[in-house]
Formats: C-alpha cells, structure tokens, sequence
C-alpha cells in the first residue's frame, strides 16, 4: 500500500470540516463507520479509503 497515512487534522483540512467532525466519525463502529487505522494511540487515515467511504455514503444517502 503506498497510500500516504492523513492525521485528524491533515483530513479535517483536506476534507474542510472542523476536527470535531472526524473525531465524531471515529466514534462511530459498525460496517459504515469512517475507515481508520490506529497507530499506537494515534488515529490515521487513508485519503482514498476515506474518499471511497464519503462515495458510499453519498450513494446510501441518495438511494434512502
């Protein structure tokens, strides 16, 4: 995987929402929760998991 990892506030700023947004997602469990990887006690994520993951919610939210 040659992905760059995206701290809270890299993907805050990519995304433009405010970090209490992220850390909400991050609370959330189950299948449709917002893909993360733990490293340590840090949160990271992957740009285009988390791109494709904002996709399939956009999509769930249209068909609903």
């Amino acid at each position: 995987m040659d992905q760059k990892l995206l701290t809270v506030d890299e993907l805050a700023e990519t995304l433009k929402v405010p970090r209490s947004w992220i850390y909400t997602r991050t609370r959330q469990t189950g299948p449709d929760s917002i893909p993360r990887v733990r490293v340590g006690r840090y949160l990271r994520f992957y740009e285009g998991e988390v791109m494709e993951w904002l996709r399939e919610q956009n999509q769930a939210g249209a068909a609903a």
